[in-house]
């Protein structure tokens, strides 16, 4: 049984209390969406982290997201990881959320690949997308402020 968004939470606060400090990361914003999920995110010098929650379908991912003045840019810190070369191969962490154990552990794994890409992230905005167009990440258009 998938745990619940008040579980996840707690969770995610738990698992990050460290990392976030040492980061220099401020958080959590927390919210359940409309769809079947829950969001905690941390942001710090220029980059957020979204960690989210399937609650149906029982899983964990962290992104890390980048904006630019016309594009928002979303990937899964385990692609970036390994387009950065900070592991071999994708494979070497959890997205499990079937159970608290299996939740700390996806979020213990995915968090080392936080602290191993953060660095390149934070760096110059240039490099940071650059590196997440590499891995994948996805790619919205924003509007202009008015």
């Amino acid at each position: 049984m998938v745990p619940g968004a008040k579980v996840f939470f707690e969770e995610v606060r738990a698992a990050f209390a460290e990392v976030a400090d040492g980061l220099g990361l401020e958080g959590p914003g927390e919210r359940e969406s409309g769809l079947p999920l829950a969001v905690a995110t941390y942001t710090g010098t220029g980059v957020k982290y979204e960690v989210v929650l399937g609650l149906w379908d029982g899983y964990v991912e962290i992104h890390a997201c980048r904006e630019t003045e016309s594009t928002l840019y979303k990937i899964g810190v385990e692609k970036l990881a390994v387009a950065a070369g900070a592991v071999g191969k994708r494979g070497g962490v959890s997205f499990s959320a079937r159970s608290v154990k299996r939740m700390k552990k996806s979020l213990t794994g995915q968090l080392r690949y936080v602290e191993l890409v953060h660095p390149l992230m934070t760096g110059d905005a240039e490099s940071a997308v650059g590196l997440m167009r590499r891995a994948g990440a996805r790619e919205w258009s924003r509007r202009p402020a008015k």
